[in-house]
């Protein structure tokens, strides 16, 4: 098997390190990773080329959520909801638990997408071609609903979180029009709000804006980092919704522009609303780490199928990869399975291979990385603030950058402070432009009416899981109400 070559080998391993250690950064994710090390792939053979660049990819998604659960700093957009219950628990002492359970369950959501791979890549392939404009819009109208109805309790803030987002999404140059709209004149605008700075900002500025009040309380001494190894309770408690996860999350993935962020959020939220004790969410649940990260892993498997089968990059890094793959003279496309099989076989066989790795790395790696929460916080949150600052200048090399990350590290504590959610902010910011673009061609298709959104029956589903994701928390206060009032 060409898969189990030395050489090739070697290249899943140096690519799945790197990508852990590109993705625990802030700011630089597996596209970056890719983009930076191109120029080694030149005179390398195809398939290798093609195995280090996907072992960055998964490799990445293994590392983004290293610095979400010690830091509360995700290395890139999968990796937000990790931050949900994975900051949590470390705070509670179970840092090194965390670690361990986001490295298995990648694993896991990965072989289910490797397996889905195998068996489906080409009905899947023919399915995602069914989404026009029209579904995508649903698609992440749907998304957004389900996190602002996680909101429980705090629904209008989530509402306001979320269209905020929307609102910074417009900033730029409109796609169809040429306009500029709310530039203030600033060309380094023109090109819209990167949504990395926004995360950035919010998430590491906001919380050590955050901690830097109550710095002298949080004291020097090491921090309790728990054990390494999940309990019985524990695992019991997170392999359901590992297992369901990693197929949602290679489904998703599959759709071309869909990626990690929308998989991620849609399995943390469906795992909340399946779950006897929602309330647990949010404050240290195991399973509210192992969902996202099945989910994420998944999906970045998921992605490969419309860049293989069609030529369409299904995100971010695999645009990246396209365009690798075509200066090494292949031509993603239907006829790849026919011209090149061995060249996809070899690929999925290292996939299978790598994450095997990546998880046995991961897990090695939790002591080490554990040893983070014991660097006094005087010393911890500047280095953070560093590794922000460097994270933002290497997106697009602009001071301009520098003032909006503050602008939106003071946001990030004024959220903190007033108890907002933030994932509607952040989610809202990464899928809006996307969202106005298909909202704007679907109508504008169907001679601006709005029936186009009940022509077919995959975004007819949308709107009808959107309406019910948005009643679903109304319907569950006032089951709860009925309850107490028979008791």
């Amino acid at each position: 098997m060409v898969s189990i070559r030395p050489l090739n080998l070697l290249w899943v391993l140096i690519g799945g390190f790197l990508g852990t250690v590109v993705g625990m950064l802030p700011g630089l994710g597996p596209a970056t990773a890719v983009a930076v090390l191109i120029p080694i792939t030149f005179g390398m053979d195809p398939t290798s080329a093609l195995i280090l660049m996907a072992a960055i990819y998964y490799g990445a998604m293994y590392g983004g959520s290293r610095s979400s659960i010690l830091l509360n700093t995700p290395g890139d957009g999968s990796a937000i909801a990790a931050t949900f219950d994975g900051y949590p628990m470390s705070q509670k002492g179970q840092a090194g638990q965390a670690l361990t359970i986001s490295a298995i369950a990648s694993l896991i959501g990965g072989l289910f997408a490797i397996v889905g791979f195998v068996l489906l890549a080409k009905p899947l392939a023919s399915f995602a071609l069914r989404f026009g404009p029209a579904e995508y819009f649903m698609l992440m109208l749907f998304t957004l609903s389900a996190i602002v109805s996680l909101s429980k309790g705090n629904m209008v803030k989530g509402f306001i979180a979320m269209s905020i987002g929307l609102i910074l999404s417009t900033v730029g140059i409109d796609l169809q029009t040429g306009v500029h709209r709310f530039t203030f004149d600033i060309p380094q605008l023109s090109e819209g709000i990167d949504f990395l700075v926004v995360i950035i900002g919010v998430y590491a500025v906001g919380e050590v804006l955050y901690n830097f009040i109550g710095i002298d309380s949080l004291g020097s001494g090491k921090k309790k980092v728990g054990k390494k190894w999940i309990t019985k309770e524990q695992w019991q408690q997170s392999k359901w919704p590992m297992i369901r996860s990693g197929p949602m999350g290679f489904l998703i993935g599959v759709l071309p522009g869909a990626g990690g962020s929308i998989a991620s959020m849609l399995s943390y939220t469906t795992e909340r609303q399946l779950s006897k004790n929602p309330e647990r969410f949010g404050k240290g649940a195991v399973e509210g780490v192992a969902a996202p990260e099945s989910a994420n892993n998944a999906a970045s498997v998921g992605a490969f199928i419309p860049l293989l089968t069609m030529g369409i990059p299904g995100s971010g890094t695999t645009a990246v990869i396209l365009g690798a793959v075509i200066m090494l003279g292949l031509r993603p496309g239907p006829l790849l399975f026919e011209n090149s099989p061995d060249m996809v076989w070899t690929l999925v066989n290292s996939m299978f291979i790598g994450n095997i790795m990546l998880v046995i790395m991961n897990i090695l790696m939790v002591g080490l990385l554990v040893r983070i929460l014991d660097t006094p916080p005087k010393v911890l949150y500047p280095l953070i603030l560093v590794l922000a600052f460097i994270g933002t200048y290497t997106l697009s090399y602009s001071m301009v950058d520098f003032y909006i990350l503050v602008i939106f590290g003071l946001i990030g504590l004024a959220m903190k402070l007033l108890n907002f959610p933030i994932a509607p902010l952040i989610l809202a910011v990464i899928v809006g432009s996307d969202m106005e673009q298909n909202f704007r061609k679907s109508v504008v298709s169907h001679d601006n009416y709005l029936n186009i959104f009940f022509a077919s029956s995959v975004s007819t589903t949308l709107t009808i899981m959107t309406i019910l994701s948005v009643l679903y928390p109304f319907f569950l206060g006032w089951l709860q109400k009925r309850k107490q009032k028979q008791a």
